[in-house]
């Protein structure tokens, strides 16, 4: 017979190989069930959804802007007209896409001019996917802006909020609407990286005191609005630095004081008719002259009779049978703006509105004296 000591043995290595079992059967076990594929997934039962609680307060922010302001914004698809190869009838032709903005409540849509310059016709698609043919009111090459206008019931026609542009500062955060590569209504976040950038319009006219920002602008965002975080219009998405013609972080948008000078001119004329001193000038003749003189400035060569520069009493250029009898005056800066050339001077000008008076400063026979004129 065997003894007790050996039979408790024998029961102590029992119990210890079940507890061993036990043991490997709690932690083994899953890990096991993952290589042989079988458990939940094979069954098809899905996981348990964790619940994640609210939106983050930037989050819901965000969401609410997209919300507020995409029905604001439209989708653009332009036609050109081109030769028939089958016969000498013009035939119309997709010519490309872009974005834009409702800018008022009577259908006025804003959009950059250079996405409209070798159109013929364009089609405004608005967020409810209804469609308008657009016609043209007018533009402004030279700020690379347009404006169209549809026919389309008021209660679609949602005219985005505007904001300001100079105020804005480095690292505020910005939001972008448009429609990169036909994907419409897609939204991209970003910050202000950069300001009083300039980019070339269509004409080759410097556009001042662009917008930097990185937010993601590609191909088809053009003319789309930018945003602050109270979903107020702060510009307008032109342009993209990049060498592989797609988004790199450095985008440009023509800021929105700009945009609320040009189009409320191009919707009343159809064109832009920036203020004016009433002068002529020759770039050619005032380069040799003040590069003669050693100085920088504007030299005015006419003065028109009857014009703001006349009733000023600026002074113009003389010029004999066959050489120059006296210098005109030279203008150096405008409130403030130094002039050093016929683009210094424009941009000058083009931050007041017809009707202000403003402070010209120039050189007549080597004094910088100044006088007030009221531009038309």
């Amino acid at each position: 017979m065997q003894s007790e000591d050996a039979i408790d043995l024998r029961r102590q290595l029992r119990l210890t190989w079940l507890l061993l079992t036990l043991v490997t059967v709690v932690f083994v076990w899953p890990t096991v069930r993952v290589w042989l594929g079988i458990g939940m997934a094979a069954s098809g039962i899905p996981r348990a959804i964790t619940p994640r609680g609210d939106l983050a307060a930037f989050e819901q922010s965000t969401v609410e802007l997209f919300r507020t302001v995409s029905p604001s914004v439209v989708y653009l698809t332009t036609r050109s007209r081109v030769a028939s190869p089958f016969s000498r009838r013009a035939i119309e032709v997709d010519a490309g896409s872009g974005s834009g903005f409702m800018w008022d409540e009577y259908g006025h849509i804003v959009t950059n001019f250079h996405v409209l310059q070798e159109a013929s016709s364009a089609k405004v698609v608005l967020w409810d996917q209804s469609s308008y043919e657009a016609t043209l009111v007018g533009g402004s090459a030279d700020h690379d802006l347009a404006v169209l206008k549809i026919k389309a019931p008021a209660a679609k026609l949602r005219p985005v909020a505007i904001g300001t542009s100079d105020d804005l500062l480095v690292g505020q955060a910005v939001f972008a609407i448009g429609n990169p590569f036909g994907l419409n209504q897609t939204l991209t976040t970003g910050v202000v990286s950069a300001k009083s950038r300039s980019i070339d319009s269509p004409t080759g006219r410097s556009i001042e005191e662009v917008i930097q920002i990185d937010a993601a602008i590609n191909p088809g965002n053009s003319g789309g609005p930018l945003l602050d975080s109270a979903g107020r219009l702060i510009g307008v998405n032109t342009a993209i630095y990049s060498p592989s013609g797609t988004s790199a972080g450095v985008g440009f948008s023509i800021p929105v004081d700009t945009v609320n000078r040009v189009v409320p001119q191009i919707i009343a004329n159809g064109r832009y008719e920036p203020p004016q001193l009433g002068i002529r000038v020759n770039r050619e003749l005032s380069e040799v002259v003040t590069t003669r003189l050693g100085v920088e400035g504007v030299l005015i060569l006419h003065i028109v009779p009857g014009g703001p520069a006349d009733r000023a009493g600026l002074r113009e250029t003389v010029i004999g049978q066959s050489s120059l009898v006296r210098p005109g005056d030279i203008i150096q800066q405008i409130g403030g703006a130094t002039v050093r050339d016929m683009n210094d001077m424009l941009e000058a000008l083009e931050r007041y509105n017809v009707g202000e008076t403003v402070t010209v400063q120039f050189l007549r026979d080597g004094q910088a004296e100044s006088v007030e004129v009221t531009l038309q």
